[in-house]
């Protein structure tokens, strides 16, 4: 009912930038809480940030004052604006959402992912 499809990600060298995309679609009626995680190999997915339907945002301490998480003006995407890249960001970067279908069923949902690698 729902897809979540990530783009945005790539090979950046050490200090450079990368911006994140997630569209949520689907029998959406509403999105609430949308957030970005990131999993390295061998290491557990991990939080990144997330912002409420309100704009209110949360950060791991790893990324303060580097990322920006924000959402577009149709409420149902979220962007992760990355600066000052550092090769331990390297990851695979999973978009989250909190979604009311519809139907007013609520659900949580995953993209599929978007690699992305701070290599010099």
């Amino acid at each position: 009912q729902v897809q979540l499809v990530e783009s945005g990600g790539g090979l950046v060298q050490p200090g450079g930038s990368l911006r994140l995309s997630c569209a949520a679609s689907g029998r959406i009626f509403s999105t609430n809480l949308m957030g970005w995680y990131r999993q390295a190999p061998g290491k557990q997915r991990e939080l990144v940030a997330t912002i409420t339907s309100g704009g209110s945002t949360d950060y791991a301490d790893s990324v303060k004052g580097r990322f920006t998480i924000s959402r577009g003006n149709a409420k149902n995407t979220v962007y992760l604006q990355m600066n000052s890249l550092k090769p331990e960001d390297t990851a695979v970067y999973y978009c989250n959402a909190d979604v009311v279908v519809v139907t007013l069923h609520r659900g949580n949902y995953w993209g599929q992912g978007t690699q992305v690698t701070v290599s010099s």
